[in-house]
């Protein structure tokens, strides 16, 4: 399994990964990335300065992904792990480690100074792996997502 920058030609397949998660889970729509007018263009959203989307890909398949990008309408020295979701196929095998330190990496490259997230309070074992990284919870959301079905916040040191 390759972890790599996302291409234009990925768009579809991750979308298609990130809408199927929310699927699976019986997860709200409303208020989360399911619903994101830029779910199916993310090269684009993510071929900006200080931004990045990672893709993992099998088998010529893209089976996840996620990003950083500045936090919408937050100080300039917070970034967003940003649409981290994988296919079943993808769980289980350390991946979601390696991407959240791939991204913490490049976030680190870049200036940011803290990373933010926000997730759904089903989303356990997600937030079981935020933790054991470093993440810890936060009283209240910063900046201005747009997520308001995702309860719960977090933010890292970098």
């Amino acid at each position: 399994m390759l972890i790599r920058k996302i291409k234009k030609e990925d768009n579809a397949q991750i979308a298609k990964v990130i809408r199927d998660v929310f699927i699976e889970l019986e997860a709200p729509k409303t208020g989360t990335a399911y619903e994101d007018p830029i779910l199916d263009t993310l090269y684009e959203v993510y071929n900006k300065e200080n931004t990045v989307y990672f893709v993992i890909e099998h088998e010529g398949e893209i089976i996840g992904g996620s990003g950083i990008a500045p936090l919408d309408n937050g100080p300039k020295e917070i970034c967003e792990l940003q649409k981290m979701y994988f296919a079943p196929e993808a769980r289980g095998k350390g991946l979601g480690k390696q991407m959240i330190l791939k991204c913490i990496d490049f976030a680190k490259e870049v200036g940011f100074e803290k990373c933010y997230l926000e997730t759904l309070e089903m989303m356990k074992d997600a937030q079981k792996l935020y933790q054991k990284v470093g993440f810890h919870y936060l009283d209240e959301p910063l900046g201005c997502t747009g997520h308001t079905s995702c309860p719960v916040w977090m933010m890292k040191e970098l």
